[in-house]
């Protein structure tokens, strides 16, 4: 562009001269000086009509800065699809509680330990081991070593309501071995007999628990053993 008006300066002024130069000459020959040249028409005319510098062919280029976005990126993102729940398997109904039977030798453990107090004094443990609870009716029937008469029974150690024991639960009754003396000798025995009542406090007529007595046990006549207790501290306050 700078070169272009250079040239259109160099041509105005060269146009000048000439015209200069043919004014002067027809001063000479009686033209009138005053009349403007031809050739300074031209000149002028080219001045007021130089071509505008051309505009460049070539194409801009895009300036826009690219961006680095992913056209997939633009694109919705998809909402996975949500999980089903997992079907609940249905609840089974609990079972009905199973009604209580009778605590006898077949659903129930018993033991027997000896103790230091009170004195002369051994405890009975019935433990239930069946899967539905049972009643503990009245007092454990004893027999000595096969006795005929079966061991008292401690009436003031009858409980407010009969023992039942839950599986696992237990229940426990005191043997007294001896009472006030009578002048009798006592009775040794290495064996126990452990036999049940039924609600109306007769032998269910099912096998006793067969029991091994602790060494040196000795018993009277006036010896007794406790209503079952659902406590051990209970059993052996008598």
């Amino acid at each position: 562009m700078r070169s272009n008006r250079i040239r259109t300066t160099v041509l105005a002024a060269t146009a000048l001269l000439a015209a200069l130069s043919l004014t002067a000459c027809g001063g000479d020959d009686g033209t009138d000086a005053k009349k403007p040249a031809a050739a300074g028409s031209a000149a002028d005319q080219g001045t007021a009509t130089s071509p505008s510098p051309q505009t460049s062919a070539t194409p801009k280029k895009d300036t826009t800065a690219p961006t680095d976005t992913d056209p997939a990126a633009d694109a919705e993102p998809k909402t996975p699809a949500a999980a089903k729940p997992a079907t609940k398997p249905a609840e089974k109904p609990a079972p009905e509680p199973k009604a209580p039977a009778t605590c006898t030798g077949s659903n129930t453990k018993v033991t027997v330990t000896k103790v230091s107090r009170p004195i002369n004094h051994l405890l009975l443990t019935m433990t239930n081991t069946g899967d539905r609870p049972c009643y503990a009716y009245h007092a454990p029937m004893l027999r000595f070593d096969g006795a005929q008469a079966v061991f008292q029974v401690l009436q003031d150690s009858k409980p407010q309501a009969v023992v039942t024991l839950a599986p696992g639960r237990s229940a426990y009754a005191a043997i007294g071995l001896t009472g006030e003396p009578n002048g009798r000798k006592p009775y040794k025995s290495t064996r126990l007999g452990v036999f049940f009542a039924d609600r109306d406090n007769a032998s269910t007529n099912t096998p006793p628990a067969e029991l091994t007595l602790p060494g040196e046990t000795y018993w009277d006549d006036n010896g007794f053993v406790t209503y079952w207790q659902s406590e051990m501290d209970d059993a052996l306050t008598y």
